[in-house]
């Protein structure tokens, strides 16, 4: 129309695809967001959840000002206050803090809310600041972290192929991924791999979205997947599908790794997976003749005691068969790593004055409850939710109430851990600042240009930042960078993969590709390992206290004895159809679409307890409970496993979450979380009429106090 405006735009949000977008805008208002039309991956179409961004930005429990709270802390109680006095109150903590205790007792803590280099966390947003001060480490440790260290002992790199290139694969398998949720823009290329041959496969406990539009559905039980790996490559040996070349000029540690192999027969691996043998031997042998295969693993696979053994020996597995010579064959994890910015140049880690300890993000409880040297006297929130989203949400939750601790929280809407908050601070949405982007699950960078002005007094990350160096009358040049300066620092970098890729052209384009050729073969001449080959046997690993060939190391609590008798079934959650999450959660329609928290069990599993179709279930261990919704299938989900999605809220959903049953500890590499290693019990549970299990926000038009 006459007026409009087109600006381009990016997804923030923690998904794969990292979409493209434009908006347009119509007398100061966006009023259409659409996926980019011409850009290869997104190809003008967003998921059902940012299809209905801009009604979010616009929504009426939208955090616009300042708050201080008023009432006890996790009440949710706060009154309206200026800029000014928010950040002089900050200033003045912050300051008393470091005088008493040093810069380490601050903990920033930050989420995947945000995945931008300017304003989230690709970029560490707020590094050089937390650096001056001399604050704690943060350390992200609550998405993909096991899988990336075990990856990278096996092939250097956190880096694998790229998703596009499933269009050469003629078998894939889809190992704990979900597409068609998490980022289905991926399954377009699964498709049209499929009309030229290729047999699709998905590995998951559950029978999810995905698993109903493949050829074979796998569902081993949780945390067994390398086994069934070592299992699968049993057969192939036994096949001769093996690529003998491949492993003398490319491989360390091959008879090692033959041996390991030889140690899973079929029938050691039916018992230990769950996965029946005839199965395990049909895919072994489809897996032996079928070249190029691919394996796209998610997330959700490295979530337990042995996570990163798990990446680690996917990696290998297409290995032994050779498919990483070939495109469309190896596997695919993420691609973060082909970004070539310049990271260190928005973090300033030279701005240390010395070493400073770094914090785990799951473990939020622990270490707010027992550091003592020195305790974590300020926290500091933005993109992230952690009383939904952290485990061990009960000890969370008692920690956050410390009256000693002083918390700050930056957000868009009045989260669980915003209710927590000593100070809130609102927060800018895409629409409304500048920034730039990548995806984990292709090779495009693309520009955010801000499209409207934020709503009431909500500022963006970088000059919240800006704004709080000033408070503190702090002196170092680079804190008061302007965003459009961030950015050029970002992409004024060597790195062949941004070879004529400037902030003048992003700005003018929207996005364009890393400079890497179609359906590249990701280590052409070699890996990037410290034999130069792929490490079915690894030093690095071995110096680091595991076992230094690839194998399976085998989940903890479903292991245990004693827990097993107690809580006979593992609970995992995986993503949600409709949160990113635990954003969306608050949003009317998509609450609605969710519906409220449901168990999903198989009729093995349900009947001896009593449990049927639409009733109320307690899913609990000795760390917590919450009550869901029963669902019933023998098509669903495998016996022994009890599923639930992740992502609502506390306050919407009867006060608990699924993260009040999982354990605060760590997998094997990485310190990654655990959250699918956890033994529950399911039981019929009776709902009080004051309780809300329904998932739905109640109403939208109230803001906190003092809005």
């Amino acid at each position: 129309m006459t007026g409009d405006r087109e600006v381009v735009g990016a997804c923030p949000l923690d998904c794969p695809d990292g979409c493209s977008w434009t908006v347009t805008v119509r007398d100061g208002r966006a009023v259409r967001l659409r996926g980019t039309a011409d850009h290869p991956y997104t190809r003008g179409t967003l998921c059902v959840k940012v299809n209905q961004y801009l009604d979010h930005t616009a929504a009426p429990d939208r955090l616009l000002y300042p708050l201080r709270r008023t009432g006890p802390k996790g009440e949710g109680r706060f009154t309206r206050i200026s800029w000014d006095e928010a950040l002089s109150e900050i200033a003045g903590r912050l300051r008393r803090i470091i005088a008493d205790s040093g810069g380490e007792a601050i903990w920033p803590y930050q989420g995947t809310g945000n995945l931008g280099y300017l304003q989230g966390l690709q970029g560490r947003a707020g590094a050089r600041l937390w650096n001056v001060l001399g604050a704690s480490r943060h350390e992200l440790t609550i998405c993909s972290i096991a899988g990336l260290v075990g990856t990278e002992y096996a092939t250097g790199t956190t880096r694998g192929i790229e998703p596009e290139s499933l269009v050469h694969s003629r078998l894939i398998l889809l190992w704990g991924a979900n597409p068609l949720t998490t980022g289905h823009h991926l399954w377009r290329f699964v498709e049209q791999a499929r009309r030229s041959g290729a047999y699709v496969v998905v590995i998951d406990p559950v029978r999810t979205r995905t698993a109903r539009q493949a050829d074979e559905h796998v569902a081993p039980l949780p945390g067994t997947d390398a086994a069934l790996a070592l299992g699968l490559l049993h057969v192939v040996l036994a096949e001769d599908g093996a690529d003998q070349d491949f492993l003398d000029r490319h491989t360390l540690g091959w008879p090692e790794f033959r041996d390991r192999i030889l140690d899973y027969p079929p029938e050691r691996v039916a018992a230990l997976t769950g996965v029946p043998r005839e199965q395990i031997v049909d895919l072994g042998r489809r897996l032996a003749r079928t070249r190029p295969t691919a394996v796209r693993a998610g997330i959700g696979v490295q979530r337990h005691a042995g996570g990163g053994e798990v990446l680690r020996t996917l990696a290998c597995l297409v290995g032994v068969t050779g498919d990483w010579q070939y495109p469309g064959g190896g596997l695919a994890y993420s691609t973060d790593g082909y970004f070539g910015g310049d990271r260190a140049a928005l973090a300033r880690d030279d701005l240390l004055a010395a070493p400073v300890r770094t914090l785990s993000m799951t473990r939020l409880a622990d270490n707010l409850l027992t550091l003592t040297d020195p305790p974590v006297r300020a926290l500091v929130v933005y993109g992230s939710n952690p009383v939904a989203s952290a485990p061990d949400q009960n000890r969370i939750r008692e920690a956050l109430t410390r009256p000693d601790l002083f918390t700050v929280v930056l957000d868009h809407f009045p989260t669980d851990t915003v209710d927590y908050a000593d100070i809130v601070l609102p927060a800018t949405m895409q629409t409304e600042h500048l920034d730039v982007h990548d995806g984990y699950g292709h090779v495009y960078v693309a520009w955010n240009e801000p499209a409207v002005p934020p709503p009431g007094e909500c500022l963006s990350s970088t000059e919240t930042f800006r704004r709080l160096a000033r408070h503190l009358d702090l002196t170092e040049p680079s804190l008061y960078d302007s965003d459009e300066e961030l950015a050029r620092q970002l992409l004024d970098n060597d790195h062949p993969s941004l070879a004529g890729i400037t902030v003048d052209r992003l700005r003018r384009q929207g996005w364009a590709r890393l400079n890497y050729p179609p359906a590249f073969v990701p280590f052409p001449d070699g890996f990037p390992t410290p034999s130069g080959r792929l490490e079915f046997r690894s030093e690095r690993a071995a110096e680091a206290g595991l076992d230094p060939v690839a194998g399976y190391t085998p989940p903890r609590e479903p292991t245990d004895p004693d827990l097993s008798t107690r809580y006979p079934l593992t609970l995992i959650a995986g993503a949600g159809h409709f949160f990113v999450n635990t954003v969306f959660a608050n949003k009317p329609e998509l609450a609605r679409r969710a519906g409220p928290p449901r168990v999903v069990l198989h009729p093995d599993d349900a009947g001896p307890r009593g449990l049927v179709d639409g009733g109320q279930a307690r899913i609990f261990n000795d760390r917590g409970e919450f009550r869901a919704v029963v669902t019933v299938g023998a098509d669903l989900v495998r016996p022994g496993v009890a599923a639930t999605t992740k992502g609502h809220w506390l306050k919407l959903t009867g006060g608990a979450g699924v993260n009040a049953t999982v354990d605060e500890r760590d997998a094997d590499m990485g310190g990654g979380a655990v959250f699918h290693d956890n033994r529950v019990q399911v039981e019929p549970a009776v709902t009080s009429d004051e309780e809300n299990v329904d998932g739905v926000p109640p109403t939208r038009s109230q803001r906190p106090t003092g809005q």
